[in-house]
């Protein structure tokens, strides 16, 4: 059976809603700037060593990002339908990237091209807005996170991500999670075991 083939438009209203509202000129311009891709479960959308070009939106399904740590893989992030997401380092200072984004299920992307969306930005309010409110949710995430990690207990980081991030929760692999919220895959069982007991 043929995939329905997801109309560029529909994605273009869909981040007007989320983060500037736009008038069809602008809608034109921004459709122009998508581009959708498909990977499937298992093969790197961003491989190790490669230079960031895109910021992804992620329509359906379910990515990771990882780096190397003393040869373990340390999860960064964990996104689903819905999702932007990207390699920030790489992609502003235009340099290898250390980590990999891998399909965790057949994914649905839309890529905006950064430098596009920059030359784009510069003529355009309203798309240059949408550019700030993409960087400032990526920014929130990012130091959310890092506050996770910092400041919570085991407890309360797996409840915080219960809360925040349900489908993660029920479609991501436990070891992917516990990796995400820097604990071992048993300790990780322990807190749902007690979690659920609650």
């Amino acid at each position: 059976m043929k995939e329905p083939v997801i109309p560029t438009r529909d994605i273009a209203r869909e981040l007007s809603r989320r983060f500037s509202t736009m008038t069809h000129e602008e809608l034109d311009i921004l459709e122009n700037l998508l581009i959708p891709m498909k990977f499937k479960k298992g093969t790197d959308i961003l491989a190790q060593g490669q230079v960031a070009e895109y910021i992804y939106y992620l329509h359906t399904g379910l990515i990771r990002q990882y780096y190397y740590k003393n040869g373990k893989e340390m999860t960064s992030n964990l996104a689903v339908d819905g999702s932007i997401f990207m390699s920030v380092e790489s992609l502003f200072r235009e340099a290898p990237t250390g980590e990999v984004i891998e399909a965790l299920e057949t994914c649905h992307i839309f890529a905006i091209p950064k430098k596009r969306l920059e030359n784009v930005a510069l003529h355009n309010q309203n798309i240059q807005i949408l550019y700030r409110k993409i960087l400032e949710e990526a920014l929130i995430e990012a130091q959310t996170h890092a506050d996770l990690v910092r400041f919570e207990t085991a407890q309360d980081r797996y409840r915080r991500i219960c809360k925040q991030m349900p489908k993660v929760v029920l479609r991501a692999p436990l070891v992917f999670i516990a990796s995400f919220l820097e604990m071992t895959p048993e300790t990780l069982s322990r807190v749902r075991s007690s979690t659920l007991i609650d």
